[in-house]
């Protein structure tokens, strides 16, 4: 199907989502090549963190080549590769807060509450999409209280206490940033979701065809391109930042 699509299938002038599929394939794909590049570049400790960034958005990659040849065939929105992607990319996003606080003494149930919080917000959020949209709503509330028990964790739980407590002015900066994206960058997925058809924001669309296109899809792409890329190349600026404070440090010792 898809190499038919590939061969057949044009990207129609003005079709602005199909544009940000193909720019978000793109774009991804070509820091996951940067990031395994780079991996060789930084101490032992960060090349883990770095692998995850590259998996982030490889996974992502592929399945935005995938997306966009359901887009191109039948201009719907491909939801189902939409939450693949996001149940494996955003819980590894989890995985990059454990890693880089690992040094400081993040334990494993920190790691497994952010996993677990990612999960309800992501499972309540294809559910409210797309298996029970006529009670959107509440399932767009129960994904947010994933998206709550995050934020309490990054920001007054346990991630947040060892950030502070870290002796590593580099690993405080890059974790603060980090947060922004998650507080943030995060927060446009509940404003397309509330653009669905009976949800809270659709009057902002009201009359769009949800059948063929949605601004919904705009919103999505645009906020996982800034997302998973920004998130990487804040990790990136960590273990670059913190390789090279350690060679300083050891020329100074010697």
């Amino acid at each position: 199907m898809f190499t038919s699509v590939l061969l057949d299938a044009t990207l129609q002038t003005g079709d602005y989502i199909g544009f940000t599929f193909f720019t978000g394939y793109m774009s991804m794909l070509a820091a996951s090549i940067f990031f395994i590049v780079e991996r060789g570049t930084v101490a032992e400790k960060w090349k883990t963190s770095l692998l995850v960034s590259a998996l982030i958005t490889f996974i992502a990659a592929v399945h935005y080549f995938y997306m966009r040849g359901v887009w191109l065939e039948k201009q719907i929105s491909p939801t189902q590769f939409r939450y693949i992607d996001w149940t494996l990319t955003v819980p590894l996003m989890c995985v990059e807060y454990y890693l880089i606080l690992k040094p400081a003494g993040a334990s494993a149930g920190m790691l497994v509450r952010l996993i677990l919080a990612s999960l309800l917000m992501l499972v309540a959020g294809y559910i409210g999409e797309a298996v029970d949209m006529s009670n959107n709503i509440l399932w767009g509330v129960i994904s947010t209280v994933g998206w709550a028990v995050i934020i309490y964790e990054i920001y007054f739980g346990e991630a947040a206490k060892l950030a502070k407590a870290s002796n590593n002015p580099i690993v405080q900066k890059g974790y603060n940033v980090l947060r922004w994206f998650t507080l943030v960058g995060w927060a446009i997925y509940p404003i397309g979701y509330m653009m669905l058809p009976g949800n809270l924001l659709h009057g902002l669309v009201e009359g769009h065809d949800f059948s063929k296109s949605s601004p919904v899809d705009l919103a999505y792409n645009i906020a996982d391109a800034i997302n998973k890329i920004g998130f990487g190349l804040v990790i990136y600026s960590i273990a670059k930042g913190a390789t090279a404070e350690e060679k300083t440090m050891t020329v100074a010792r010697a």
